[in-house]
């Protein structure tokens, strides 16, 4: 099992105001899947995004990632887990737009320690996998929202994480767009690599193997599609 969590409880205090976001959840993740995640606005999707990928700590419950007992451990080793094994795919894209498509890739290897010589081949490789090789020394701004996109999906990749984490990866794009980023990201599945996918349209979660629905920060239902 890559992610379990159970009876997980996420709660955010502010002044006098405590808000529940998550409760209870229990949800398992294999290695492999491609799992949708939706609900209506406020349902605890991205906050159980956040939570799967390490970057907000749960209240309550119990985070097993790869059979480690994570719930308790501190940012340091929180940080470097994230590092070694997620990738991340955000609607904004959040490319850095002083570097070039190149240097944006590259960046998730040099927080890795990756070697000149190898981070080099391997953005290559990334790039020509993406279809964004002739687009290397371009900076951000000079590209449409589906290229630039599948420079963030790239940046996500290039480190070969065991699970990739998509928040809502075509809220920003045209429904041609959305479409080609969504093919990659079944691509990307079919040849290994899990991923965990936050949106808001029923079109694109059919592109999932299962669907985990939310409300009122819990599961709802959960749907398994069956093998095309």
């Amino acid at each position: 099992m890559l992610v379990k969590l159970e009876s997980l409880t996420k709660t955010y205090r502010a002044a006098e105001v405590e808000t529940t976001a998550l409760r209870s959840v229990n949800v398992d993740i294999r290695e492999g899947e491609f799992v949708a995640i939706m609900g209506p606005s406020g349902c605890g999707k991205s906050t159980l995004l956040n939570v799967i990928g390490m970057l907000d700590a749960p209240s309550g419950g119990r985070y097993v990632f790869r059979g480690e007992d994570i719930t308790g451990y501190n940012e340091a080793r929180l940080a470097d887990l994230r590092k070694r094994q997620l990738g991340f795919v955000f609607q904004s894209f959040n490319l850095i737009d002083e570097l070039t498509v190149e240097g944006n890739i590259e960046l998730a290897l040099l927080y890795q320690g990756v070697s000149p010589a190898d981070r080099k081949a391997r953005v290559a490789e990334v790039m020509s996998r993406m279809k964004i090789a002739h687009r290397a020394k371009h900076f951000p701004a000079a590209l449409s929202g589906g290229q630039q996109q599948r420079v963030a999906v790239a940046r996500a990749v290039v480190s070969k994480p065991a699970l990739i984490l998509a928040d809502e990866p075509t809220g920003n794009l045209d429904s041609h767009n959305g479409e080609e980023v969504m093919k990659l990201l079944v691509e990307l599945n079919a040849a290994g690599t899990t991923i965990v996918m936050v949106t808001h349209s029923s079109a694109h979660a059919e592109f999932a193997r299962r669907t985990i629905h939310l409300f009122d920060g819990q599961v709802a239902t959960e749907h398994l599609r069956a093998a095309s």
